[in-house]
C-alpha cells in the first residue's frame, strides 16, 4: 500500500508552546508521514512555558523552533527571514495562525487599552502575519502546480472560536466577553477577505473553531481535550478544497454562520 501523502510538506503554527498550538505541532510530527518542516513558533522559547516545545523539537527533527512575537513586525520579518533560509528554495504549504489572548471583559468592564490589547493580537497580529509570510505561500502555490486549493498546496488557517458568530454568540454566552468576541468575529471577516483576494494566487483560507477546550484558556470545564479537537482540526484540514475556503468551520467540519 502506497505511503499516505502528509498534509504539507513545509507548515507553520504559531503561538505552538502550549495548549492547541503545542499539540497540533505534536500530532503533525507523529502523523505516518509528517511534513518536512514544522515551523513551531511563539514569542518566548526560552522560558518556562517554552519547555515542552523544547522537548518535542529534540525528540523530532521535522520540529524546527522559531521565535515570533505576531505582534512585533520586526519579529515577524527575522521570523520570515529565518524560515525562508531553512525551506532552502521551497515555498511554505500551510500557516496556522493559533496565537491568540483571551478576555472576560463585560460592557461594564471593558477598558479601551484592554479592548486595544486584544485586537492587536487576534486581528492585527494574523494579519501582519500572513502579510509578511506571503511570498512563501505563493511559492509554494506556484512549485504546486496543480489546479484546485488544499492545504498540501498553499493555505492559511486561521484558528477561531464560535463565540465570534454574530448569530451564535448570544446563545452560547450567559454574560459577552466583549474584546474577545469581538476580535474573534473580526478575524472572521479578516478570513473572508483573504479568501476572496488570494484564491486566485492558489491560496485557500478558512477559519476554524477547535470546539471548547481544555486548555488555559477553556479551563478545565471544558468537555473537550486538546488531543480529540486536534485530531478533528487535521481532519478537517485534510478535507478542505476549493469548496471550502473562505468558510468557517467547526473542529468536526460542520460549517458554522458568521
Amino acid at each position: 500500500m502506497a505511503a499516505m501523502a502528509p498534509l504539507a510538506r513545509n507548515v507553520l503554527v504559531t503561538g505552538s508552546n502550549r495548549g492547541i498550538g503545542l499539540e497540533l505541532v505534536r500530532q503533525l510530527v507523529e502523523s505516518p508521514n509528517p511534513p518536512e518542516h514544522v515551523f513551531a513558533t511563539c514569542r518566548d522559547l526560552d522560558g518556562p512555558r517554552g519547555k515542552a516545545l523544547q522537548e518535542l523539537a529534540a525528540k523530532y527533527s521535522p520540529v524546527r523552533l522559531v521565535q515570533l512575537d505576531a505582534v512585533s513586525l520586526a519579529s515577524v520579518q527575522a521570523a520570515v527571514k529565518e524560515v525562508e533560509t531553512q525551506l532552502n528554495g521551497k515555498g511554505l504549504n500551510l500557516l496556522i495562525n493559533n496565537a491568540g489572548v483571551n478576555s472576560q471583559a463585560t460592557l461594564q468592564s471593558a477598558q479601551q487599552e484592554e479592548m486595544l490589547s486584544v485586537f492587536t493580537t487576534n486581528v492585527v497580529g494574523p494579519i501582519q502575519v500572513v502579510k509578511e509570510f506571503l511570498p512563501l505561500l505563493k511559492k509554494a502555490a506556484l512549485e504546486a502546480g496543480k489546479d484546485g486549493l488544499s492545504c498540501s498546496k498553499a493555505a492559511i488557517i486561521n484558528i477561531s472560536s464560535k463565540v465570534g458568530s454574530i448569530e451564535l454568540c448570544v446563545k452560547i454566552l450567559k454574560a459577552p466577553m466583549y474584546s474577545y468576541c469581538a476580535s474573534k468575529a473580526a478575524l472572521n471577516m479578516v478570513t473572508r477577505c483573504m479568501a476572496e483576494e488570494l484564491k486566485d494566487a492558489g491560496i485557500l483560507c478558512t477559519a476554524i473553531h477547535p470546539g471548547w477546550v481544555k486548555t488555559d484558556m477553556g479551563t478545565e470545564k471544558a468537555p473537550l481535550t486538546v488531543e480529540c479537537s486536534v485530531q478533528g482540526i487535521l481532519n478537517v484540514l485534510a478535507s478542505l478544497s476549493q469548496a471550502t475556503t473562505g468558510v468557517f468551520l467547526d473542529w468536526e467540519g460542520k460549517s458554522l454562520p458568521w
